[in-house]
């Protein structure tokens, strides 16, 4: 194993102990466990945490003299937890041994990449010289996702006597792992219960508060030398504990095997009995290993990626956690893209837009997962037509935040952590939810040649999505346009005019222009069905001929505003007042969170052109420029490259980058324009969570579109490739800094299509199959073949 697999922390640091444990977090894409140590319980410095793919509560707090209700996604009973302390010969039993210990000499913590397997390695020592070694190894089982194990090796140096073990199953735990939410009720687990089982199993069964989810934990807990157990257990906790005989240089293991059962399982069984019955059968810790590392094996020949350096190292840890987050056994479940993974609390666990960065790549590796998770948007849809009824719109208006059921989870309240302020929250006007959904299903469609999925569920959206921003529209009679008030766009910081009495600004230029998109495709989508389906479709959504009619007219007329020779965010954007960057950057240094500095000081965003991230540049991240062009161009608009560049330029000097996404979109588009620039934006995306750039949040989970936009930044930013029905297009530019990499990826039917790329030149092998020659789209529309089990090179400049 080279140190390009694997992730390293040669130390112990209280102020970063939370980021190690969450990029050190272990998964199987059912559940997730925070890298925390086994010897700790949640305080202010550890955060044990394990999250179940959707498992979601809903409670009520009370908060600023208001009422607020919020579902989360739930932190589960602690099963890592392993307590032990020494009991020399003739003294008596010391405190127990954790990293907080004054007697901690050595502290490391490896995480294994290539397997998925973290180790954690302490060395205590105590003033008489009396030391006791300890060696955790942790896995999430990536083949059987109901498992999970951990092994701990303890090894004597200059002391006889025992150490005392507790092998515990913790199930007084709260959702407490992000600090500005602390004020609201995180206890969403109840009626606990615990037991034992013959065999050395403990069990803890509870439910969630209100949507009562039945989850049981049982663990089997086997030690050597082999020692009798008494057990411990309380209301909440089932406890095993051991007396293990130790002598100088001499060793003891302690293997704790878990299996976790919930009432969301299929098929439906008893949790309790599954979960015993499960563990009581699971292999030794050595055969659990070896069958785990089996599947991570397969899982990285499917996902593999090489880029050299550095950034090669970050892009496999990024690789990691998504394949962790959304794995095959994702597809099994019914559940989205969560925004900051299954690694914290963050964001409550809940699905926002960032699958619009992560389906890209998910989808040329694992189509099976994409139609999965796109089926989660599928199954609420019924929410979505039910928001854009009540909003009094046709169609179906999805949600900006989304958990359970697919209402809409944006909070009412968010908290200022600067000033301690509870501020009203508009997010949830950001409607350009829907594009993004509709754009996955396309592209879904096109990577893969899924017909089938866009015929049928994939339609439905798409044409919901189109009917929705039909409604929504309002004409404009003195500019012949149609025009989109009372939004807000991916921005954020903006959610208002200056003074305004009600939230929301009118025609975001990327909203705007992807409604027009969406009305555009829903209109192919009607002309390339089959007649039955067609008629069938539009008699299930009772759409008629005056609606097409209106859709063409809209994505032929909607309004963009410009100013100052570029595309404005939105209407007047070029009116407020210009900030005092250099001003704002020598006093408060760190300025990413504008919007939380300007509140401190009483003022607001809203009134400057400064935004958290540039959401019209990211139209030059979604749309190649060709394509972005044309879609200017079939509303009546010039964009040239003149225009791209000064709205580029515009958008650069007036941004924050508050978003982890914001410097990955920049760093993406420069690249396209050929930028000196862009590295530097591309670096600050793969360091985001590993240097915690945002200061803190990384702690609270990682940020999954960053992750996974990083990895699409090689694999078609670098490459320019973009999958289409009529082929596979390549279009490289040049990124000094990543001068040469290789991955495989999937495209109709083919997999495992291995690109190169070096200095000058891209290589294209198809592996052989029934399929035929893979059709390839180069510069100036030359199109070109490579056949099954052939490969081909193109030089680029």
């Amino acid at each position: 194993m080279t140190a390009a697999w694997t992730w390293n922390y040669g130390e112990y640091d209280p102020k970063t102990e939370q980021v190690a444990e969450t990029l050190c977090t272990l998964g199987n894409g059912r559940f997730a466990t925070r890298g925390s140590a086994p010897e700790c319980r949640a305080d202010s410095v550890h955060y044990p945490g394990t999250y179940l793919a959707g498992c979601y509560d809903r409670l009520t707090s009370g908060v600023a003299g208001r009422q607020v209700e919020n579902e989360d996604m739930v932190n589960l009973p602690n099963w890592t937890l392993l307590r032990y302390r020494c009991l020399p010969e003739g003294g008596s039993p010391g405190e127990w041994l954790t990293p907080d210990s004054e007697d901690l000499k050595r502290y490391r913590v490896s995480l294994d990449l290539r397997a998925g397997v973290l180790t954690h390695r302490l060395l205590f020592q105590d003033a008489e010289g009396r030391g006791l070694r300890v060696t955790h190894h942790r896995i999430v089982h990536m083949g059987n996702p109901r498992l999970a194990a951990q092994r701990s090796l303890f090894r004597a140096y200059g002391w006889k006597g025992t150490l005392e073990i507790e092998s515990v199953l913790d199930g007084a735990v709260s959702n407490a792992g992000v600090e500005r939410y602390r004020e609201l009720d995180g206890h969403h687990l109840k009626a606990h219960r615990t037991g034992s089982e013959p065999g050395g199993i403990a069990w803890l069964t509870c439910r969630t508060a209100e949507s009562d989810v039945r989850v049981a934990l049982a663990a089997r807990t086997q030690t050597a030398p082999s020692v009798p157990v008494v057990d411990g257990h309380d209301a909440t906790t089932a406890v095993q504990r051991y007396a293990l005989p130790m002598s100088p240089g001499g060793s003891a293991t302690v293997t704790k095997t878990i299996a976790l059962h919930t009432s969301r399982d299929r098929p439906v069984d008893d949790p309790l009995a599954a979960a015993v019955d499960d563990v009581s059968h699971a292999p030794g810790f050595s055969a659990l290993l070896a069958s785990h590392r089996s599947s991570w094996q397969r899982l990285w020949h499917e996902a593999e990626l090489h880029v050299p350096g550095r950034a090669g190292h970050i892009l496999r840890l990024h690789l990691f956690h998504l394949l962790q987050t959304l794995s095959a056994h994702s597809a099994e479940l019914d559940v989205g893209v969560p925004a900051r993974g299954l690694h914290g609390e963050a964001y409550r666990g809940h699905v926002f837009w960032d699958e619009l960065f992560v389906l890209p790549y998910v989808t040329m590796h694992f189509p099976e997962v994409a139609r999965a998770l796109l089926m989660y948007r599928y199954r609420r849809l019924p929410a979505a037509r039910a928001a854009a009824r009540q909003a009094g719109s046709a169609g179906a208006m999805y949600p900006w935040q989304s958990a359970s059921s697919g209402r809409e989870e944006t909070q009412s309240l968010h908290l200022n952590p600067r000033s301690g302020r509870w501020l009203p929250d508009h997010s949830h006007l950001q409607r350009h939810v829907g594009s993004a959904i509709a754009l996955n299903v396309w592209r879904y469609a096109q990577a893969t040649g899924d017909r089938g999925f866009l015929h049928s569920a994939g339609a439905e959206i798409v044409l919901e999505v189109a009917r929705y921003w039909a409604d929504a529209v309002t004409f404009d009679q003195g500019r012949r346009r149609y025009r989109l008030r009372g939004v807000v766009g991916p921005d954020e910081y903006h959610d208002a005019y200056p003074d305004a009495e009600s939230p929301g600004i009118d025609d975001n230029a990327y909203t705007n222009l992807t409604a027009a998109w969406v009305m555009a495709r829903g209109l192919d989508l009607l002309d390339e069905l089959p007649d039955a389906r067609c008629r069938e479709l539009m008699e299930q959504l009772s759409l008629d001929s005056t609606e097409r009619d209106r859709w063409d007219d809209i994505s032929h007329r909607m309004y963009v505003p410009f100013h100052q020779g570029a595309v404005s965010q939105f209407e007047s954007y070029g009116r407020l007042e210009e900030l005092d960057w250099a001003g704002y950057r020598r006093r408060y240094g760190d300025i990413r969170r504008l919007d939380r500095i300007l509140e401190t000081e009483g003022d607001t965003v809203n009134r400057y052109q400064a935004s958290k991230q540039a959401d019209t540049l990211m139209l030059g991240y979604l749309f190649r420029p060709t394509d972005l062009a044309a879609l200017f161009a079939r509303l009546g608009y010039r964009l040239d490259d003149e225009v791209w560049r000064d709205t580029v330029e515009y958008y650069a000097r007036r941004t924050s980058h508050g978003s982890t996404l914001s410097s990955l979109v920049h760093g993406w588009v420069l690249a396209r324009e050929k930028g000196p620039e862009a590295w530097s934006y591309v670096e600050e995306a793969l360091l985001s969570d590993v240097a915690d750039t945002q200061g803190g949040t990384t702690g609270e989970g990682i940020h999954l579109g960053a992750m996974a936009g990083t990895l699409d930044m090689v694999q078609r930013g670098i490459t320019g490739l973009e999958a289409g029905a009529e082929g596979l297009r390549v279009d490289p530019v040049v990124l000094p800094e990543i001068p040469r990499f290789s991955f495989t990826l999937c495209f109709q039917g083919h997999r495992g299509i291995r690109i190169r790329m070096l200095p000058g030149r891209i290589g294209i092998s198809v592996p052989t199959s029934s399929l035929g020659p893979l059709v390839v789209l180069l510069p100036g529309e030359r199109r070109v073949t490579v056949p099954a089990g052939g490969e081909r090179w193109f030089r680029f400049p």
